[in-house]
């Protein structure tokens, strides 16, 4: 890890000051502490950079841009590592913005904010929350920074609402000669949409200006459907709630509902700790690690979670405690978008090879439900749902107490039936598509790859993610596979 001394020299009153070299060996994480090496949420994917800046103000930002330019190095900004990929790492400078994270305006009238691009999610709410406002739709987590759902086009759930990178309304960024600029759809436009799923490529992202709504609360009415029965019925559930999210069990072929929409009924209490955190995590993540050892147990897991969601349950809370759930485990996972019109059948078919691997002694036995989310088109360039309503298929594999468990067949064999039916991945997530496959499922591609061109011609901000799948480099995809030490 580097570590920048500079020596300290005399200002025009004879005090001493810093140099430029001296503010960036001050903002540096030290080698020696424990966030000198990157490891992302999942424990998945790490990396050990030259040298982690962690800046508190964009003035700092921009030395270590400086700094980076100068020394021909990649920088990298990043929040909290949530992304379940390399797309974070890097081998040469990290810029962690997590110390730029304040709330800078609110406009109750026009209902927008603008904070700056580290704040947390959850630290969000608890501004918004202070002036009656809200975010009009989360994902599942809330422990991403604001920056990190803008430039994945981060979604949530509900077959009208689109990413949640479509509710900003303008951006500042620093780019890669050092310039600060805004871009809106009426200033820059073409660096605005190709910044709102960016990859962190186009440049640092200092500030987002962001649609708000008054604060609101959601019900939640969750009950079990048979797989056959939501298929049958797919297009009138999905569209009978403002937020509908389901969760399909392969080892019983049930489906956990969730059907969400607001309401001004009181707040409700939540499940018991009981059984939602002794039972449902506890118990389920010892089931796991048995799994691990002995296949079946992962059926009888699966059975046992089925029987734990089997029963109607009604939550009602404020938006974002009804939008989040639990995550639960480290894990590896990967979550891929298909055109609604294609879910029944591409479910049908992810059916059929569960069943076909269940009749097999040594076949694949998932940890996790299926996760069916929603979303409506927009129009921004790299999101997933561009110009389509969007049927999000997620599924992950567990790492219960952190052990690593198989995943590559069951994820294989996933990516290949969701391709065949137009899936298009989740950018945050671990896949294989390269720039001709790419482009052949974006139009905005080649406009995408024009503006980190003409924005960053020296790639300052290329990372290998970046270099490996928009720009078609023979970068392996195993470069910062975690691998127990």
């Amino acid at each position: 890890m580097q570590k920048c001394n500079a020596p300290l020299l005399l200002n025009s009153m004879g005090a001493l000051r810093q140099t430029p070299d001296d503010i960036l060996g001050a903002i540096t994480i030290p080698s020696t502490s424990p966030q000198a090496r990157f490891v992302n949420w999942g424990l998945t994917y790490h990396c050990r950079p030259l040298a982690i800046f962690e800046p508190e103000n964009e003035e700092q930002c921009k030395l270590v841009l400086d700094f980076a330019r100068r020394e021909g190095r990649v920088l990298r900004a990043v929040g909290v590592g949530h992304s379940p990929s390399d797309l974070a790492c890097t081998g040469d400078f990290m810029l962690k913005m997590t110390k730029l994270n304040k709330l800078l305006e609110v406009n109750l009238e026009k209902l927008y904010v603008v904070a700056q691009a580290g704040i947390t999610l959850t630290d969000l709410h608890v501004e918004l929350g202070k002036h009656g406002l809200a975010m009009r739709n989360l994902g599942s987590i809330s422990d991403q920074t604001l920056a990190g759902i803008v430039t994945t086009a981060s979604h949530g759930s509900g077959i009208t609402y689109p990413v949640m990178s479509a509710d900003v309304s303008a951006l500042t960024l620093l780019l890669a000669d050092g310039s600060r600029v805004t871009c809106s759809r009426q200033e820059r436009m073409d660096l605005f949409m190709a910044t709102l799923c960016g990859l962190g490529s186009t440049g640092i992202i200092l500030t987002v200006q962001l649609r708000v709504e008054r604060a609101f609360r959601l019900k939640d009415v969750q009950c079990s459907r048979t797989f056959e029965d939501l298929i049958d019925n797919l297009d009138e559930i999905v569209r009978s709630a403002q937020h509908a999210r389901f969760w399909w069990i392969a080892a019983t072929h049930t489906v956990k509902c969730s059907v969400v929409n607001r309401t001004q009924e009181p707040k409700l209490p939540p499940i018991p700790w009981f059984w939602s955190s002794l039972v449902a995590f506890h118990v389920v993540q010892f089931f796991l690690f048995v799994g691990r050892y002995f296949l079946y147990v992962n059926t009888l897991t699966g059975r046992f979670v089925a029987w734990l969601s089997s029963q109607p349950v009604i939550l009602i809370d404020d938006s974002h405690t009804i939008f989040n759930v639990e995550c639960r485990y480290p894990q590896h996972t990967t979550e891929w978008a298909i055109p609604f019109q294609n879910a029944p059948t591409c479910l049908r078919e992810l059916h059929d090879w569960m069943d076909a691997e269940a009749a097999d002694p040594t076949g694949i036995r998932p940890h996790f439900p299926f996760e069916l989310r929603f979303s409506g088109p927009d129009d921004i360039w790299l999101s997933p749902s561009f110009a389509q309503e969007t049927c999000w298929i997620g599924i992950a594999q567990y790492k219960p107490y952190g052990f690593n468990v198989p995943y590559r067949r069951l994820f294989a064999g996933f990516e290949t039936i969701v391709a065949r039916h137009g899936g298009r991945p989740h950018w945050a997530k671990a896949h294989h598509f390269a720039p001709d496959t790419l482009r052949r499922l974006y139009p905005h591609f080649d406009d995408f790859v024009r503006v980190i061109k003409e924005v960053d011609p020296e790639g300052v901000f290329r990372n290998e993610y970046v270099r490996r799948h928009v720009l078609g480099e023979a970068v392996g995809e195993r470069v910062f596979k975690l691998r127990p030490e």
